[in-house]
């Protein structure tokens, strides 16, 4: 079978609960430190990891037929990477604003959801279950962290807000879509939005706290919040890879497990 015609037994996503938006968040932080620190700390290394990595983890990826959450989590960490690159790269090499790269960023992702939703009719992660679906799930992801960066950055640097109050512009923001999902605003609307807003959000944190007081940060350095962040994700990922608490059902699974006791005495009442 053709690799663009592949059909999976399942979704190759995780469950949307709190572990995902935690990890979610640290892939956020870790991407944008550790753009910072390889880029001053050796270009070539930079594009090697930054570059490399990410097609190496996404080949290792989309070549799988099942979701795993170390193959999964390592592909949007390298896309966090590499997002943070390609989104700072205009800026550097063109000086072009901020606030320009995110209207582009965000102009591309509105037509490639577009693009996604007419040729698939959904825009559901539930519903990553061909290859064809999946290429589109990552080219919506690393178009949100580029979108993501630009935000942040537009708000620290071009609003002149800094990092601490773009930390609570943005986290305000993303309850809203929560709230809105709570009302019943589309869910996969709510979760896209959602999605987009945890870069700009973790990125303010990580750089807050790498960043001089100088700059206004606490000024941890690149290296050291790069290096907390990893070893956080690290234990994220290694516990729902041993708890399976986030494959697709589980939560579901769970639930009614809790209810049969229940139920069972009641119909036998």
């Amino acid at each position: 079978m053709k690799l663009s015609n592949r059909t999976f037994l399942a979704p190759k996503v995780p469950e949307v609960f709190a572990t995902f938006w935690i990890l979610k968040l640290l892939t956020t932080g870790i991407g944008e430190t550790a753009s910072d620190f390889l880029g001053t700390w050796n270009i070539a290394a930079a594009g090697v990891i930054g570059v490399g990595g990410f097609f190496g983890a996404l080949w290792w990826q989309t070549r799988a037929e099942s979701y795993h959450p170390v193959r999964y989590w390592v592909a949007v960490l390298m896309v966090a990477v590499f997002g943070t690159m390609i989104a700072d790269g205009p800026h550097v090499a063109l000086g072009s604003p901020y606030y320009v790269d995110a209207s582009i960023y965000f102009v591309l992702l509105c037509g490639l959801l577009t693009w996604w939703r007419r040729s698939e009719g959904t825009l559901s992660v539930h519903s990553i279950v061909t290859a064809r679906r999946e290429r589109f799930y990552w080219g919506t992801v690393l178009l949100t962290f580029g979108l993501g960066t630009a935000l942040g950055d537009t708000t620290a640097t071009n609003l002149h807000m800094g990092y601490w109050w773009s930390v609570l512009l943005f986290g305000g923001l993303i309850v809203v879509p929560l709230v809105a999902w709570r009302v019943g605003v589309d869910t996969v609307i709510c979760f896209w939005a959602a999605y987009s807003l945890t870069r700009p959000l973790g990125a303010s944190i990580a750089d807050g706290l790498a960043v001089s007081h100088r700059h206004g940060g606490l000024g941890w350095t690149t290296g050291v919040v790069t290096a907390l962040g990893v070893v956080l994700f690290a234990i994220g990922v290694a516990y729902v890879a041993l708890t399976h608490s986030d494959e697709e059902g589980h939560h579901a699974a769970a639930h009614e497990a809790t209810e049969a006791p229940s139920e069972r005495a009641s119909l036998g009442s």
